[in-house]
C-alpha cells in the first residue's frame, strides 16, 4: 500500500477520531485523574476511593447481612438489580419471541409490549409512580379485586419495598429490547432443523434445548450486553420516582455520582464513582464481546 492509499482512509477518519478523542478519550482520562485530586486540586492518591467506600450511601453490606431493608448501599443495590433484572428479562423476551413467532396479531402484541422501549425513560418512571400508588395504581387496584386489600400500599413510599418495585418494573420496559432480539434470532435459525428433529421424534422441550438455545446464543450474548450495561448506568427511572430515597433505600451508583457532583459539589468522590462505573461497565462489555468473537 503506497503513501496515497494510506491517507485517504485517514482523511475520511480524522473527523470520527477527532470526534472521539474530544468527548470519549479526554474526558475519560480527565475523570480519571480528577478522582485522585481533592476539592482543593490536591492530589490525595486512593482517598476518594476510600473514602466512597467508608460511606453508608455506596456500601452498606452489615443491613443486607443481618437481613435488614435497604438501604444496602448503591454498589449493592446495582448489584441486586443485576441478578433479579437480568435473568427475568431474558426469560421473558425468550418466552414471548418464542409464543408469538407463529401466532396470528403476533406482530400487534409484540409492538404494545415493546412501547415500553419506545416511551423516555422519564416518562416510564411516571408511569410506574401511577401503577404503585396506593389509591390509583392498577396493581393495589388488582390486589383489591382478588381480596388482597390488606397489601396494598403506594410501593415506591417504603424502604422495603421501593427497590423490588422498581427492578419489577423496569422487567416490563426492557422485555421489550430482549424480545426483539430474540425475535430476529429466531427467524435466522433454519426450519429444517425443527423439521429434521420432528422427524427424529424429538419432544419440543428437547428441541428448544438442543437447537434453540444454542443457536440463539449470539442474541443472548447482544441482550445480556446491553442489559447489564443499563442496569449499571440506570438513573432517570431512580430519579423520577424518589431521587434514590426514601433513606437511600432505592440508591444507585449513577444517581450518587450526580448528587456528589452537583449537590455536594464533591467532585473527587463524584469522579471516584465514576471511573468505578466505567471500570465495571468496560469490564462487562469487553468481557461479553469476547464470548460474541468466540462464538
Amino acid at each position: 500500500m503506497n503513501l496515497r492509499q494510506t491517507k485517504i482512509p485517514l482523511f475520511f477518519l480524522a473527523p470520527t477520531i477527532l470526534l472521539i478523542t474530544l468527548f470519549v478519550i479526554f474526558p475519560v482520562v480527565n475523570t480519571v485523574y480528577i478522582s485522585f485530586l481533592d476539592d482543593d486540586d490536591q492530589f490525595v492518591g486512593l482517598d476518594n476511593y476510600a473514602e466512597v467506600f467508608s460511606r453508608k450511601y455506596f456500601w452498606n453490606p452489615d443491613n443486607l447481612l443481618e437481613g435488614k431493608p435497604p438501604p444496602y448501599g448503591a454498589l449493592i443495590h446495582n448489584g441486586i438489580w443485576i441478578v433479579l433484572h437480568l435473568p427475568l428479562s431474558l426469560f421473558f423476551g425468550l418466552a414471548l419471541a418464542i409464543l408469538l413467532r407463529d401466532v396470528k396479531g403476533g406482530a400487534i402484541i409484540k409492538s404494545a409490549v415493546f412501547l415500553g422501549m419506545v416511551i423516555p425513560m422519564i416518562v416510564g418512571g411516571i408511569l410506574l409512580r401511577f401503577i404503585y400508588d396506593d389509591n390509583a395504581g392498577i396493581l393495589n387496584g388488582f390486589l383489591r379485586i382478588v381480596g388482597l386489600g390488606d397489601l396494598t400500599r403506594t410501593w415506591t413510599a417504603y424502604p422495603q419495598t421501593i427497590l423490588l418495585a422498581l427492578i419489577l418494573g423496569t422487567v416490563w420496559i426492557w422485555t421489550g429490547f430482549s424480545m426483539i432480539v430474540y425475535s430476529a434470532g429466531l427467524e435466522g435459525i433454519p426450519k429444517e432443523l425443527f423439521e429434521a428433529s420432528k422427524i427424529d421424534g424429538a419432544s419440543r422441550w428437547r428441541t428448544f434445548w438442543r437447537i434453540t438455545v444454542p443457536m440463539l446464543r449470539p442474541a443472548t450474548i447482544i441482550v445480556i450486553t446491553m442489559t447489564l450495561l443499563w442496569e449499571l448506568k440506570i438513573f432517570d427511572i431512580v430519579w423520577v420516582i424518589q431521587q434514590g430515597g426514601p433513606g437511600g433505600a432505592s440508591m444507585v451508583m449513577a444517581l450518587q455520582m450526580f448528587l456528589e457532583a452537583f449537590l455536594n459539589r464533591s467532585f473527587g468522590t463524584a469522579s471516584a464513582i465514576a471511573t468505578m462505573l466505567t471500570v465495571l461497565t468496560f469490564g462487562f462489555a469487553a468481557y461479553m464481546v469476547y464470548r460474541m468473537v468466540k462464538s
